[in-house]
């Protein structure tokens, strides 16, 4: 006898209860929780079907997820969507190029691509499909370029994320990244300019690379963000003078205060016809890696002398990385500021390592306090 439905004899529940076997043939009776005789009968056949084929042995996950879209497709007129990996993750990337800055949801998208690209075949499995060790060969074939343990970790974390939003919304039962444990990051020493060496730099720099230059080594901001300032971020009118800007990486907004010497470029460059206009407009749409390449090139100019701190691969795969960049007017002016005796909180706050809230305004007296942290900076 195949699977039907009853009423409670007794009248206690208004539900039709679904009578059928399980997988080890015992007769089972469950609710449904539905009142319509049809939709009941339905469930109960589904179930009945699916323990059929556990007791055959052929039952899946994949097979389970497909019974399970017969059943919401009987009861509720729509069935369980289904991505695969590639599916799911252009989703994502849609969803992400509407919630998150350009920069943050090119990296998704690029992120992404080379996952699925790195999967290849697997990558039109279902989503719940993949396993830790999908995402453990991803991470060692990451490694085997010669990327940094950190930029292979930021790689994971943004994976996870696609993940962790599958999980959330159903579509997988775990998140296969959970189980993977981040790659000690390796110290790199990553050196910082001295006050020389920044000098040689505005001395060989042309064109708008002189004032990215000191808006980095006197703000500390990455390379990025100087690039994409326009001049409604620039405040020279009131007593301290600021850059506000939210930053592409964090989202956080950050408060700056003008050091002179930028206060003084500033002042030289033309009128600008609109505070949209950028500051450095002959930069501002370049990509952060030809701005990067670029910088070198300035760097070899200026004949400041490079240090390797990691070489290529044997084999050579992957790249190798040089203790001096862009970043590392930064990392100058956090050192700058911490020599100087510039306390710590104070340093967080003016390079951005900061959990206050984007909308939060700075008062008089905690910009006097940047002014003064900034004014200990050398003048070159």
């Amino acid at each position: 006898m195949g699977a039907f439905v009853v009423k409670d004899s007794r009248r206690r529940s208004p539900f039709w209860y679904a009578v059928y076997r399980d997988a080890t043939g015992r007769r089972l009776k469950k609710s449904t929780g539905l009142t319509s005789k049809s939709k009941a009968l339905e469930l109960a056949r589904i179930l009945d079907k699916a323990s059929a084929e556990a007791r055959r042995r052929t039952f899946t996950e994949a097979r389970a997820r497909e019974l399970l879209g017969e059943v919401l497709q009987s009861i509720n007129g729509e069935g369980l969507r289904v991505f695969t990996v590639a599916q799911w993750f252009n989703h994502f990337v849609a969803q992400k190029h509407k919630s998150r800055s350009g920069e943050t949801a090119a990296h998704h998208k690029r992120m992404m691509r080379e996952f699925v690209d790195f999967l290849g075949p697997r990558s039109q499995l279902n989503i719940a499909a993949l396993t830790s060790k999908d995402i453990a060969d991803f991470r060692d074939h990451r490694e085997s370029l010669g990327l940094a343990a950190s930029t292979i970790n930021y790689d994971i974390a943004t994976i996870s994320a696609a993940f962790n939003a599958a999980w959330k919304q159903g579509h997988i039962p775990v998140n296969p990244c959970a189980a993977i444990e981040p790659l000690k990051d390796k110290a790199q020493r990553k050196g910082v300019f001295s006050v020389e060496q920044v000098s040689a730099l505005l001395r060989r720099a042309q064109g708008d690379w002189r004032g990215l230059i000191l808006v980095a080594f006197y703000t500390g901001a990455r390379l990025g963000d100087c690039a994409k300032l326009s001049w409604r971020n620039v405040d020279l009118i009131s007593e301290i003078k600021t850059l506000r800007f939210v930053q592409a990486k964090t989202q956080r907004e950050v408060v700056s205060v003008i050091h002179p010497v930028l206060e003084d470029y500033l002042l030289s460059l033309p009128t600008p016809k609109s505070d949209d206009a950028f500051l450095f407009s002959s930069l501002a749409q370049c990509e952060t890696s030809t701005l990067s390449r670029a910088f070198r090139l300035l760097m070899q100019s200026a004949q400041i002398e490079q240090r390797v701190i990691r070489e290529r691969n044997e084999d050579g795969s992957g790249r190798s990385v040089n203790a001096l960049s862009f970043h590392s007017l930064r990392h100058s002016f956090s050192s700058l500021l911490a020599n100087a005796g510039i306390p710590e909180e104070t340093r967080m706050a003016l390079t951005g390592h900061t959990t206050r809230k984007m909308q939060q305004l700075y008062t008089h007296r905690e910009l006097a306090i940047l002014r003064d942290a900034v004014a200990v900076l050398p003048r070159i």
